[in-house]
């Protein structure tokens, strides 16, 4: 009886090709992968810092009007490599019964500084015409929200203001 033996045969040039293909696809899926990782965590890993809550105080319970806005400007100090810069924060104080809120200034529109009209008794953003009530709500304009609230409490008579 003859046996017949199989000679083995060469592997074929495309699954040679195909491996190749695949070994490149992983490493560009690998430099891919990595650079988001980099770039992600780049951008996410800020908010997720430890803030150190800082309460300044912001003037005297006694000084602000019943529901009328008084315009507070805050000295934050920050620090800026070996040295300290200070920015100024200004803020809305508005008085209703025993309950003070502070409001940011900033304009939700496009970061504008706003201004309180006494004549109108409304809050207004001169760049491009947004206008808040005393509470910060949106009345017209293109805010697309109210002006950002920050925590307070009353201390001795004292406003202190939370950034």
């Amino acid at each position: 009886m003859h046996r017949r033996t199989s000679s083995p045969t060469p592997p074929e040039p495309s699954s040679r090709r195909g491996f190749i293909v695949r070994v490149i696809q992983g490493t560009y899926a690998l430099i891919g992968a990595t650079l988001a990782f980099v770039v992600g965590g780049a951008v996410v890993a800020p908010s997720f810092g430890r803030r150190e809550t800082l309460w300044l105080h912001a003037g005297d319970v006694k000084s602000l009007e019943e529901g009328l806005p008084f315009p507070f400007t805050l000295r934050v100090a920050r620090p800026d490599g070996p040295s300290e810069v200070v920015d100024r924060k200004v803020i809305y104080l508005v008085k209703n019964g025993s309950e003070v809120r502070a409001l940011d200034s900033t304009c939700t529109h496009l970061g504008c500084r706003t201004r309180f009209n006494a004549e109108t008794k409304l809050i207004e953003c001169p760049c491009h015409g947004g206008v808040y009530d005393v509470n910060g709500n949106v009345v017209s304009g293109p805010p697309p929200a109210s002006l950002r609230t920050l925590g307070t409490r009353v201390e001795n008579g004292q406003v202190m203001v939370q950034v």
